[in-house]
């Protein structure tokens, strides 16, 4: 059987044919044709194409791999105009960030694939990398034009071996297609309580000229969608918890009040012994609030609802605009070009900066500040100070910071509203351009050689940021007075003089040249019947490098509102070498299919080196109704620039600090332990110790990583029953397990080593909290927060089963047309994962999240979960109904028990989870199409609480996607539960 390459068949069937390439279920025809792509001359040499995980053109596009696809429809029928929309209902997806991720959050979109991370998938356009947005060299999704998308095809499983590092979970190859003509659109979306507006209009105008020669495709597109807070939502409105804190669920804000808080401690010790002298026992400003100006009062819990003023959608703004081309300048021999330009801009919004700390505060300076009984509290409080401190030396021990009088060290706490809220503006310019040439060598191979260039410029604008030197010189005299004592009391003169604006910076580039030669070896197959055996080879240059250039305040720790972080700048590049070989047999009506890939690896780092990754798998058709399959990977991924060469920066994960516990009152060694590490004795055992949930720590990177490595297996079969035309079933069970992988040990994980298992102050699991603890109060604040950084020590794996149903059938009726019958489609497609494994650390023991959420496993990782659609196709008129599940799931029990979260009324296990969204679609004219739909159309929505005559507890149990302590943000998870609630769109597009 010959299956010489002409022209027309070689641009179908090229390994990299240009800008775009054929979808992997069936050959397309011209009217949805991708660009680059001609009409074959031959039908049957025209059926060959390039298949998502391979170099290899082939007939057949089933492979040894599983491949899940989405098609345009999906995109249409959804309202969908951010690709994180749909990405993100795929069961073999974890949301990552996402438009609700506004603390944590950076503005992006990412994909999370199997829930093994961001950076360890690859996303692909057209079969090639895109432009990533940070040191993390993870794409953001809002750079990819949705009202060009052809398919999204799903691979489960490592592809190093075609595609290089990062490919551990598996590939999401984004194919655009080819517009001819003109093509105009647009579309609306308002919720059901009239806000969270978002609207979209893009055009795209394609040809081909030179007769044929050539062809070109322009496009742009903008959007916009409105903001939505958390007051906005009557379950976000106000923050609830304290479960972890032994309490019933209620009103649990921060501490750090807008009227300002003194927590000054009791006593402090004067000898090694531990006696103590007293500091502030017996006076109100032990721990005073002044709700009225002046006045200290007594503390009695009081915490500030930071909630309504958060952003629970964030507000974006993008411009896109590029165009891709090509042109057959020889016989064959083509030149094709990719171009892409976007601007966004994405706005995260907080409270106003809580500002926290041990303050040296002059009576001076406070004293037309606060009343008398209150400074004279003040001075009793210098005398005592200076009484200890001179009994400290005397016992040879430090001095008190604040020794001298006239000045006092004390903790202040203050919310500082006056200056605004906090808001955190990114705006991200981001270009690829691509070159390269596609032609024949033979009749037998083709060659195609490419070059892109894409950078990525991000401009981060903080307001709303308190400067601690100046709140410091506000109060120790050196500087502007500033009145913290009361609400309000901060005059716009004090505001100026300790607000500060901080400006970062991020540029990443990456830059890849590849060439690849494939084909066959002449008509050589291994039988009569069977298709020629296929190869491709090639070689591969990529080059990364990536800054963030941080606000010289910013670096300096000198910012209190957003997370301080140091310079960060690296590169590296990585030379490849990679082969392919495809074996078809066909015997006796059976076939047989061989895979076998490998490519070579060696990288400008010295850690890593050269490496391997490679693959073999199988595919066999008994019958023409059953094919079996199945595949082994090898993948590596080599440490990103941020993982290498981070410059320290401060985050505020939430964990409990075992000394504020309980048990630390109770048992001896952890007690002595607490003692050692410098909580002083009275604060050993309370719960005050922790001034908030979340406790501040550095993170960075570490030079010395080497790469991560996954293995993954996946078992399958595909059913496509001849008595039952238009079904087809496929089952794919996947094992991916990630050695040796990148991982920070979590602070709670930290505490836990430290203080629960080893205990030992001299061991490496507890140099994070050695001279780290505020000397005065024991607790934990920015102004020295413990490091924790990157390793290579961590294991995941996960195991699962993947779904996929398609139907389609002709019915006997018919209400819009004289035809007599219409037609009605259905998808399915579904996973479940039996197990999710992870293991921290050497020391951990591996714990499994599947089913699970919570501060171990994070992101809900729900057993069963599936999308499905029913759509019927009458005439011009389309309706659709989509069907998206989550399986119940129970948090990880890290922190309390399933019972104990439910004995203080809060959420120990998050109940099954249904969404129902309803779409029409009607063809007006040949040329003209309208689209309306509803999400969410039950409007399910996390439960309202209510509270308590004094507006504290929570008296009711709402549903259980209400969470208190155990959420993420907004009391719930809303990356993968909906919290607009009811949302309609329309939609129109044009073509002519």
């Amino acid at each position: 059987m010959s299956t010489r390459f002409n022209k027309a068949s070689l641009l179908a069937g090229t390994v990299m044919a240009g800008a775009m390439i054929a979808t992997p279920v069936y050959a397309q025809d011209e009217d949805n044709e991708p660009a680059l792509q001609a009409e074959p001359d031959d039908a049957e040499l025209g059926q060959t194409i390039v298949v998502t995980g391979s170099r290899i053109a082939r007939r057949n596009v089933e492979t040894a791999a599983p491949i899940a696809v989405v098609t345009d429809e999906e995109f249409t029928l959804s309202g969908a105009v951010n690709v994180e929309n749909v990405v993100n209902t795929l069961p073999q997806v974890v949301p990552g960030t996402t438009s609700f991720s506004n603390n944590p959050g950076n503005g992006t979109a990412t994909l999370n694939l199997r829930g093994l991370g961001t950076n360890r998938n690859l996303v692909l356009v057209n079969g090639r990398r895109w432009m990533f947005y940070d040191v993390s060299q993870v794409v953001d999704l809002n750079t990819i034009p949705n009202f060009l998308i052809d398919t999204v095809d799903v691979v489960t499983g490592g592809a190093s071996a075609v595609y290089g590092s990062d490919a551990m979970a598996g590939v999401v190859n984004f194919r655009l297609r080819q517009v001819d003509g003109v093509e105009l659109g647009g579309q609306y979306a308002i919720t059901d309580r009239g806000d969270g507006e978002s609207y979209q209009i893009h055009g795209a105008i394609g040809t081909s000229f030179d007769d044929g020669r050539g062809s070109a495709t322009v496009f742009a597109e903008y959007y916009n969608r409105s903001s939505v807070f958390q007051g906005d939502r009557a379950f976000s409105n106000v923050a609830v918890g304290a479960e972890t804190f032994g309490d019933d669920l209620q009103a649990f804000g921060s501490s750090t009040v807008p009227y300002g808080r003194v927590n000054t401690p009791g006593t402090v010790a004067i000898d090694e012994d531990g006696n103590t002298a007293p500091l502030a026992a017996g006076l109100t400003i032990d721990d005073a609030i002044f709700p009225t100006a002046s006045v200290a009062q007594a503390r009695n819990g009081e915490t500030y609802n930071y909630a309504p003023v958060n952003y629970l959608q964030l507000p974006q703004e993008r411009y896109l605009m590029g165009g891709y081309a090509d042109y057959e300048f020889s016989d064959g021999h083509s030149f094709y070009t990719e171009v892409a330009y976007v601007n966004n801009r994405v706005a995260q919004e907080l409270a106003a900066t809580p500002v926290t700390g041990t303050f040296n505060v002059d009576l001076a300076t406070i004293q037309p500040f606060v009343d008398a009984a209150t400074f004279a509290e003040f001075q009793q409080l210098d005398a005592n100070e200076a009484a200890a401190s001179a009994l400290r030396v005397a016992n040879g021990l430090a001095p008190l910071a604040a020794a001298e009088l006239g000045v006092v060290s004390t903790f202040i706490q203050r919310r500082v509203i006056e200056t605004g809220r906090r808001n955190s503006l990114d705006e991200r310019n981001a270009f690829r351009v691509l070159g390269g040439v596609t032609g024949p060598i033979n009749d037998y191979m083709q060659y195609d050689a490419h070059y892109f260039y894409a950078r990525t410029r991000n401009a981060n604008i903080q307001a709303g940021n308190v400067s601690r030197s100046a709140f410091q010189a506000g109060l120790d005299g050196t500087g502007t007075p500033i009145n913290v004592f009361g609400p309000g009391t901060l005059t716009p003169e004090m505001v100026d003089a300790i607000t500060i604006q901080a400006q970062n910076g991020d540029i990443s580039t990456l830059e890849v040249a590849n060439a690849t030669i494939s084909g066959t070896f002449g008509d050589f197959a291994v039988t009569e019947t069977s298709s020629p055996i296929g190869f491709a080879i090639g070689a591969e240059y990529r080059g990364v490098a990536a800054q963030f250039i941080p606000d010289t305040a910013l670096s300096s720790g000198d910012v209190i509102g957003f997370n301080a972080g140091d310079p960060t700048e690296g590169s590296y590049n990585v030379k490849d070498v990679f082969a392919e070989l495809n074996i078809p047999i066909d015997f006796g009506g059976m076939s047989l299919e061989l895979d076998g890939k490998a490519r070579y690896s060696d990288y400008s780092l010295d850690t890593v080196g050269g490496v391997w990754a490679y693959a073999g798998g199988v595919k066999f058709q008994p019958v023409p109704d059953i094919t079996l399959r199945g595949q082994y990977q090898r993948a590596v991924r080599a440490p990103n620039i941020a993982e290498l060469f981070q410059g320290s920066a401060i985050g505020f994960p939430g964990a409990t600090d075992p000394c504020s516990t309980a048990a630390a009152g109770t048992n001896a060694t952890l007690n002595a332990l607490c003692a050692a590490n410098g909580v002083p004795t009275g604060a050993i055992g309370n719960p005050d110790l922790q001034i908030n949930a979340q406790i501040p720590a550095l993170f960075g990177g570490n030079p010395n990583l080497s790469e991560e490595t996954s293995d993954s297996w996946t078992v399958g079969v595909v059913l496509q029953p001849s008595f039952i035309p238009g079904l087809t079933i496929t089952a794919d069970y996947f094992d991916i397990t990630v050695d040796n992988a990148i991982s920070t040990v979590s602070l709670q994980r930290q505490f836990d080593l430290c203080f629960n298992q080893v205990q030992d102050l001299g061991s490496s699991f507890c140099a994070p909290f050695i001279g780290t603890r505020d000397e005065t109060t024991g607790s934990f604040t920015t102004a020295n927060p413990p490091f924790l950084g990157s390793q290579n020590i961590a294991t995941f794996s996960t195991t699962g089963v993947d779904l996929e149903v398609n139907y389609s059938s002709n019915v006997p009726f018919s209400l819009l047309t004289d035809q007599g019958d219409s037609r009605i489609n259905f998808s399915f497609l579904g996973t479940y994962t039996d197990s999710f494994e992870v293991q921290e650390d050497p020391l951990a023991t591996p714990y499994d999240c599947a089913g699970r959420f919570g501060l171990t496993c994070g992101e809900p990782q729900a057993k069963y979960k599936w999308t499905s659609r029913l759509s019927w196709i009458d005439g011009p008129l389309t309706t659709s109904l989509r069907w998206r599940h989550l399986s119940s799931i129970k948090d990880d029990e890290s922190v309390l028990t399933i019972e104990e979260w439910e004995s203080f009324n809060g959420i120990g296990k998050i109940d099954s989870y249904d969404l129902f969204d309803l779409s029409f679609s009607f063809a007006v004219t040949e040329n003209f199409e309208l689209g309306l739909g509803v999400n969410n159309l039950l409007d399910k929505l996390p439960g309202t609480p209510t509270f308590d005559a004094d507006g504290l507890y929570v008296t009711n149990r709402p549903n259980s996607l209400l969470l208190g302590d155990n959420q993420e943000q907004a009391n719930t998870y809303p990356s993968t539960y909906d919290v607009l609630g009811r949302r309609y769109f329309a939609s129109a597009s044009f073509k002519f």
